[in-house]
């Protein structure tokens, strides 16, 4: 799983799993959904990210992560 934020476009990405993205579909004004061959999700994506997100904090509870990378 990634997040990625992008200061040039302003776009904040949230990818689920490295399955490619087949079709994509609007879901709210700016936020686009992203599905695999098989309809499952696999990411979304929000435009504008700075006016429709706090991205001054990034707070996780109770994930079972065990690799953490930052950059």
């Amino acid at each position: 799983m990634k997040l990625q934020y992008s200061r040039d476009t302003d776009k904040f990405r949230f990818e689920l799993n490295a399955k490619p993205s087949t079709a994509s579909r609007e879901i709210a004004a700016d936020v686009v959904a992203d599905f695999d061959a098989d309809g499952n999700l696999v990411g979304i994506h929000i435009d504008h990210a700075s006016q429709r997100m706090d991205l001054r904090l990034l707070e996780t509870k109770a994930i079972p992560a065990t690799t953490v990378k930052i950059g």
